[in-house]
């Protein structure tokens, strides 16, 4: 997933990743940039928390303020065949 927090047209870009925890059956979101670290039993979930936590800690860690930030996913998934 990748945010973008934009002032005055420059953009800053956060990259956080977004894995699954195979032990905990959990899935984590970590960018250190912001820095952020949550986690939630669903995808759905994670990306819901990712939205409301990430502006307000951007601005918290006084990173370049924003006028607004955006949200782009990618999503990859490994399947193993056998």
């Amino acid at each position: 997933m990748r945010l973008y927090s934009e002032r005055n047209g420059n953009q800053t870009e956060y990259i956080v990743n977004l894995v699954w925890d195979e032990e905990a059956h959990v899935w984590v979101a970590i960018c250190d940039e912001i820095p952020l670290a949550l986690e939630s039993e669903s995808l759905d979930e994670l990306i819901n928390r990712i939205r409301l936590a990430a502006p307000e800690i951007i601005e918290l860690n006084k990173l370049p303020h924003r006028e607004s930030v955006c949200f782009s996913m990618e999503k990859h998934e490994r399947m193993v065949f056998a």
